[in-house]
C-alpha cells in the first residue's frame, strides 16, 4: 500500500473558529479516513499560524504579549479539531521551536541559491490578508479607501525588505501547471491562477521590519520572515525538514493533497511551488480551494453578526448531520449557501429516512424472524445479482470521485446505492415471505445486509460515528471496518445485534 499526506492550512489565529475553518477541516478529515481505508499510511496535518502584524496588533489591543494571546487561542483550533472528531496526525504551531529551526534553515537555502537579495519596499499592503497587492488589483471604496481583491483595506508601506526573486519563476511555474495539470483544482482556480502568473510576476518582499511578531531573519534580527514564508513552511516542518532524511520526510514528501479555501490559493499556487522550485524541493503533488459560504444568502461578516459558530451547528444538529451537509450539499469547489432549513432537510431525509429506516427496518426483521442470524447467502436470484453489481459500480464511482475531491458526487453515488436498497427492500417485500417462502426471506435479508454493510463503509469518512454505529449492530469486526474487506463475505450463522435508531429526527418546529 501506498502513502498519503494531506494538510490543511494552518488557521490564522486571529481569527474566531469558524465554518470556514470546519469546512477545510472537515474536508481534509473525509480524505485522510477514505485513503486510510483502502489501506494507505497516511499523514494529516493541521495547526495554527501565529505570526504577522495583525496578532500583533490583536495582542497589544488585549494588553497581553503576544504569546500568551496565540497560546489561548490555538487552544480554540485544537478544540475544535477535537470537537469535529478529526484523526489528524499533528497539530503544528508556528511558534513551536521546531518550526523556527525548519523556517530560518529554508531561508538559508533560498540565500544560498542566490534568489533572495535586500532593498526597499514601497508598495500596497493588507494586514488582514498579510499579503501585497499591485495597483491593478485595487478598488476604491465609497470614503475614498483603497480595497484589495479580498474587500480587506490597504496602507501604503515604505520599509527595508529582503526580496525573493520570484519574477525569475514564472515560466517555471507556467511549464509546471502545463505538465502538471491536476497541479491545481478546480479548473476555475487553475485558470485564475494561470492568468496572474502569465500577467508577469514581481519579486515578493519576505521581510518586515515595521513590527517585532515573527521569526527573524538569520543574521539579521531587525527583519522578521514575511508570514507566508513562515506559515507555508509548516508543511515540510512537520516532517521533519531541514533534515530530508527524516523517516517523515522520506516517507511523506511532497505531499499529496493540500486542500485551502479559494482565498489563499495564490500562496499556495503560486509563492508556495516557486519557493521550493527554488531550494531545489520537490513540489507539492495537488493543490484544492474550495469556496465560501454565505449564510442564509447573505456574506459571513463580524459586522454582520451573522458568522457561523459549528460548535452551535454540531449541538443543533448533531455532528455527523454537520459533517454530511458540509460535504454533501454543496460541490466541492464552488461557493455554497447555508441555512438551517437545508440542513434540517438533507439530515431528515438522506440520513434518517434513507439510510437510517434501511438500517432499523432490515435488522429489525433479521432480529425478529431469524433469531438474529443470517441463515441463506445464496444469491442466484437475478434481482439478488443486480443489487451486488450496484453495489461494485458504486464502489467504482466513489473512488473515482474522492480522488478527484468530489465529494458531493462521492455522496450521491452512495445514495444511489442507498435508493436501490430501499428500492430492492420494496420489491421483495420479505416480510411477506415468512409462512410462504421463509429461504427467499433469508436471501433477501442477507443481501441487505451484505449491502447495509457496504454502505456503512462507503459512508464512514463522512459519517464515522454512524457508520460505526451501524457496524456495531451487524457485528462487524473492527479489524474489518475498512473499504479493504468492501467484497469480504458474511457467512451463514453470522449474528445480527439489536438494532436502535442511528439517526435522530430533526423537529423543524423546534
Amino acid at each position: 500500500m501506498g502513502n498519503f499526506y494531506v494538510t490543511s492550512p494552518i488557521y490564522y489565529v486571529n481569527d474566531k473558529p469558524h465554518i470556514g475553518h470546519a469546512y477545510t477541516t472537515i474536508a481534509c478529515d473525509v480524505m485522510a479516513r477514505f485513503q486510510q481505508s483502502l489501506g494507505h499510511d497516511v499523514y494529516f496535518l493541521t495547526g495554527t499560524d501565529e505570526h504577522g502584524q495583525k496578532v500583533e496588533k490583536a495582542a497589544a489591543a488585549k494588553n497581553i504579549s503576544a504569546k500568551v494571546f496565540v497560546d489561548d487561542v490555538s487552544e480554540n483550533f485544537k478544540n475544535l479539531a477535537k470537537q469535529l472528531n478529526i484523526i489528524n496526525n499533528d497539530f503544528i504551531r508556528t511558534t513551536d521551536e521546531r518550526h523556527y529551526k525548519s523556517c530560518q534553515a529554508l531561508w538559508d537555502n533560498l540565500c544560498g541559491k542566490g534568489v533572495i537579495y535586500q532593498d526597499n519596499y514601497k508598495g500596497w499592503y493588507a494586514v488582514r490578508d498579510e499579503a501585497y497587492y499591485n495597483e491593478d488589483e485595487l478598488t476604491t471604496n465609497a470614503q475614498g479607501q483603497k480595497i484589495a481583491p479580498s474587500g480587506a483595506e490597504v496602507t501604503w508601506v515604505e520599509e527595508p525588505s529582503y526580496f525573493f526573486k520570484l519574477s525569475e519563476f514564472g515560466d517555471k511555474l507556467l511549464k509546471h501547471y502545463h505538465q502538471h495539470p491536476n497541479f491545481i483544482a478546480p479548473e476555475s482556480r487553475k485558470k485564475e491562477v494561470i492568468r496572474f502568473v502569465e500577467s508577469g510576476l514581481h519579486d515578493l518582499s519576505i521581510s518586515r521590519t515595521s513590527f517585532s511578531w515573527g521569526i527573524p531573519v538569520p543574521n539579521n534580527e531587525k527583519h522578521v520572515i514575511y508570514v507566508w514564508l513562515d506559515a507555508l513552511t509548516n508543511y515540510i516542518t512537520a516532517l521533519g525538514y531541514p533534515d530530508t532524511n527524516h523517516h517523515l520526510y522520506q516517507k511523506f514528501w511532497p505531499a499529496n493533497l493540500h486542500i485551502v479555501g479559494k482565498d489563499i490559493i495564490r500562496f499556495h499556487a503560486v509563492y508556495w511551488p516557486a519557493f521550493l522550485m527554488a531550494a531545489e524541493l520537490p513540489l507539492p503533488q495537488r493543490i484544492y480551494a474550495h469556496g465560501w459560504w454565505t449564510n442564509e444568502g447573505q456574506k459571513i461578516s463580524k459586522s454582520l453578526g451573522n458568522v457561523i459558530d459549528p460548535m452551535v451547528l454540531i449541538h443543533d444538529f448533531g455532528l455527523d448531520q454537520t459533517r454530511y451537509f458540509l460535504m454533501r450539499d454543496v460541490p466541492f469547489g464552488q461557493d455554497g449557501d447555508f441555512s438551517r432549513h437545508a440542513i434540517i432537510e438533507r439530515s431528515n431525509r438522506d440520513l434518517a429516512n434513507d439510510l437510517g429506516n434501511l438500517v432499523q427496518r432490515t435488522l429489525t426483521m433479521i432480529v425478529k424472524n431469524c433469531e438474529s442470524q443470517l441463515t441463506n447467502i445464496n444469491n442466484d436470484h437475478e434481482d439478488d445479482k443486480k443489487i451486488q453489481e450496484q453495489a461494485k459500480i458504486t464502489y467504482d464511482k466513489v473512488t473515482d470521485f474522492m480522488q478527484q475531491q468530489q465529494f458531493h458526487r462521492a455522496c450521491e453515488e452512495i445514495w444511489i446505492l442507498i435508493s436501490a436498497a430501499n428500492r430492492y427492500i420494496d420489491h421483495q417485500a420479505p416480510w411477506g415471505l415468512k409462512k410462504t417462502d421463509p429461504q427467499r426471506m433469508h436471501v433477501i435479508l442477507s443481501q441487505l445486509v451484505d449491502i447495509i454493510r457496504r454502505l456503512a463503509l462507503l459512508v464512514s469518512c463522512f459519517i464515522p460515528d454512524s457508520a460505526n454505529k451501524i457496524l456495531d449492530q451487524i457485528n462487524i469486526e473492527p479489524s474489518q471496518r475498512s473499504l479493504m474487506f468492501y467484497d469480504a463475505i458474511l457467512h451463514a450463522g453470522h449474528n445480527i445485534n439489536n438494532p436502535s435508531p442511528i439517526f435522530k429526527k430533526i423537529d423543524i418546529t423546534e
